[in-house]
């Protein structure tokens, strides 16, 4: 069986920031409660792993000493 492989023509950082864009919105439409709170949770992880990704990717990262 051979593998589907996919050329990702946008950074990681640039589909998580669409992705919690999209997120926030649908979160701004539902009213307040456990769906909307999910949503908002899952905004700020998406949030989170876009930085950690910046954070490693960036040039001035050196290893522990």
């Amino acid at each position: 069986m051979k593998r589907r492989r996919f050329m990702q023509t946008k950074s990681l950082e640039e589909r998580l920031a669409k992705q919690a864009e999209t997120d926030r919105d649908r979160a701004k439409s539902l009213p307040p409660g456990s769906e909307r709170e999910e949503l908002l949770r899952k905004v700020r992880r998406t949030e989170a792993a876009s930085h950690l990704s910046e954070w490693l990717n960036s040039p001035g990262l050196r290893p522990p000493k």
